[in-house]
C-alpha cells in the first residue's frame, strides 16, 4: 500500500502557495512588529484583509467569513504553507482564533456582522476577558458582576492577565449575572468596547519579559453595556466558555507544534532528546489531526495542551543545557516567531525556556488539564 496526499489537497496547496508568492507583505514593511497580541500594525491589517477577501484567512469558514469551506486536510496544508513562509494569517490571534470563532458559534446574525466580520477583517482587534485575581484557572470562580438595568448591563469587577487589552477595541468578557446560582451556572458573556466609560486597562510586563507589555489588569466600574452585546443566552455562558476554551486550546496546540518544528531546526540531531522531541511532535500532530477531524471528546484537547506545553518546555531546557553559557547571550535564530503577539523565537534559549513556563499556565494549567483527563477521559473519581 502506498500512502499519498489527495490530488485535490495538493491542488489546494498549490493555489494557496501561488497566492502567497504573489501577495506576501514587503519584508521591510513587515519588520514592524506588534507591541502586543492585540496590536496589529497597518501592514498586518492590510495583509489580513487581503486574506479575508480572497478566502484565505480561515479556509474552513464559509466565504462570507473569510474562508472557502475547505476540508480538514486542506486546512492542514494551508497551515503548513504559512509556517514554511514564516508568516501569520493574523497578528491578533485570540481575536481571530477565539473571539470571532466564539461569536460565529454562539452569536446572532447581527452580532456576526457587527463584531465577528470586523475582527476577521482587522478593522478592530479583540482580547479575551476570562481570568480574575484568585480565579485564574477556575473560571467558575469569577466575581465580575453584571446587573441587568433595562436594556443595559451594569458591569463591575476586575480581570487580569488579559493579553493585549490595552490595544484591543473590544473584550469578550465573562461575567456573573446570577450570584445565587450554582458555581458553574449564572455566568454570561458580554462584548465590552474598551472605549466604554468606566473601563480602565493597565498593562504590565512579566517576570521574564518586563519590557513586553502584553498582560493587563482591566477594571470595570459601572460600565454600561447594551443587552444586544450578550453572546449566547443569559446565565448560560458556561457553554460559551467551553467553546472559547476549545478554540483557545486548538490555537495553542498548533502553536506548540510550530514551536517544536523550530526547536528541531535549531537543535543538534545527534542528541537523545532530539529524538524524544521528534516523537512528541509526531504524537501531537496525530492527536491534533484526530481532534480537528471532529466527533471527538473536547476533553481530549487537554491531552494536547499538556503534551504540547510540556514538550516545548523540555525541549527548551535541553537546548539551554546543550548550549551552556552561550544560551544566556545569543539569539537562536533571526526568524520571527509570533506567539500571542510576541516574537519569542528571536530570543535566546534562556528567555525561551523561561517564557515556556507560561505555556503550562495559559489556557488552563497543567494541573487543571490533568484533572480533566482523569475525570472525563479515564473516568476516575473526583
Amino acid at each position: 500500500m502506498k500512502l499519498g496526499i489527495d490530488p485535490e489537497v495538493e491542488q489546494f496547496r498549490a493555489e494557496f502557495a501561488e497566492f502567497l508568492d504573489a501577495n506576501l507583505p514587503n519584508p521591510v514593511e513587515a519588520a514592524q512588529r506588534p507591541r502586543s497580541s492585540s496590536d496589529v500594525p497597518e501592514w498586518a491589517r492590510r495583509w489580513q484583509r487581503k486574506l479575508f477577501d480572497a478566502g484565505w484567512l480561515l479556509p474552513g469558514n464559509p466565504p462570507e467569513f473569510g474562508g472557502r469551506n475547505a476540508t480538514l486536510a486542506q486546512q492542514l496544508a494551508y497551515r503548513e504553507e504559512l509556517s514554511e513562509r514564516r508568516i501569520y494569517h493574523s497578528y491578533n490571534p485570540q481575536g481571530v482564533g477565539i473571539i470571532a470563532a466564539s461569536i460565529l458559534t454562539f452569536g446572532t446574525e447581527e452580532q456576526k456582522r457587527e463584531w465577528a466580520v470586523p475582527i476577521l477583517k482587522a478593522d478592530i482587534t479583540a482580547s479575551l476577558g476570562m481570568s480574575e485575581p484568585g480565579a485564574g484557572s477556575d473560571l467558575a470562580g469569577l466575581r465580575t458582576r453584571a446587573v441587568l438595568d433595562g436594556d443595559e448591563f451594569v458591569v463591575n469587577g476586575q480581570k487580569v492577565w488579559t493579553s493585549g487589552a490595552h490595544h484591543a477595541d473590544v473584550l469578550l468578557t465573562f461575567v456573573r449575572t446570577d450570584p445565587e446560582a450554582p458555581k458553574h451556572k449564572g455566568i454570561s458573556v458580554l462584548l465590552i468596547p474598551t472605549a466604554a466609560e468606566g473601563v480602565v486597562r493597565r498593562p504590565f510586563g512579566s517576570l521574564t519579559s518586563p519590557d513586553d507589555m502584553d498582560f493587563n489588569e482591566v477594571f470595570f466600574t459601572d460600565v454600561r453595556v447594551p443587552r444586544k452585546n450578550l453572546i449566547g443566552e443569559l446565565n448560560k455562558g458556561w457553554s460559551v466558555a467551553h467553546g472559547s476554551l476549545g478554540h483557545e486550546r486548538n490555537l495553542l496546540w498548533l502553536g506548540y507544534a510550530e514551536q517544536m518544528v523550530w526547536l528541531l531546526r535549531d537543535a543538534p540531531s545527534d542528541q537523545e532528546w532530539y529524538a524524544t522531541l521528534e516523537m512528541d511532535l509526531q504524537a501531537l500532530r496525530l492527536l491534533g489531526y484526530r481532534q480537528l477531524a471532529g466527533d471527538r471528546d473536547p476533553a481530549e484537547l487537554s491531552v494536547l495542551k499538556v503534551l504540547g506545553s510540556e514538550a516545548v518546555q523540555a525541549g527548551n531546557l535541553n537546548a539551554l543545557e546543550e548550549n551552556g553559557a552561550d544560551s544566556l547571550l545569543h539569539p537562536t535564530t533571526t526568524a520571527p516567531f509570533n506567539h500571542m503577539g510576541l516574537d519569542v523565537m528571536s530570543a535566546g534559549w534562556f528567555d525561551r525556556y523561561s517564557r515556556g513556563f507560561g505555556g503550562t499556565i495559559a489556557g488552563g494549567t497543567s494541573e487543571i488539564q490533568r484533572n480533566i483527563i482523569a475525570e472525563r477521559i479515564l473516568g476516575l473519581p473526583r
